[in-house]
């Protein structure tokens, strides 16, 4: 019998979504929206859509660590979302290139170190 507290539980393991809408009408502003991008990519992030990115955690622990991380590195300027789904949830989500539906991607096993 599969243990329903084991440590990387479905319901227990979460998807962090940042979704942002950053004013890039000066060169200071794109500079902020870059530099923000490039942050959410250091930290483990990856770009689902241009202005939406995800990461997996294995806890809920952990994603608060990245969300922390998240809102120390906002811009000034612009509107950013934040979001927190279970594994289980986001594994329902459905994905369409144009008509056509797609295949979802599996997240990479990570190596947790701590």
């Amino acid at each position: 019998m599969e243990d329903r507290f084991s440590r990387l539980n479905q319901y227990r393991s979460m998807w962090v979504l940042v979704f942002f809408d950053l004013p890039t009408e000066t060169r200071t502003e794109r500079k902020a929206a870059t530099r923000f991008r490039k942050n959410l990519l250091d930290d483990g992030f990856g770009m689902f859509q241009f202005s939406i990115y995800t990461r997996f955690c294995p806890s809920r622990e952990n994603a608060e660590v990245h969300i922390k991380r998240t809102k120390n590195n906002l811009p000034k300027k612009g509107k950013v979302g934040i979001m927190q789904v279970t594994d289980k949830q986001f594994g329902m989500i459905e994905l369409f290139h144009g008509q056509k539906e797609t295949e979802t991607e599996q997240p990479v096993q990570q190596l947790e170190l701590f």
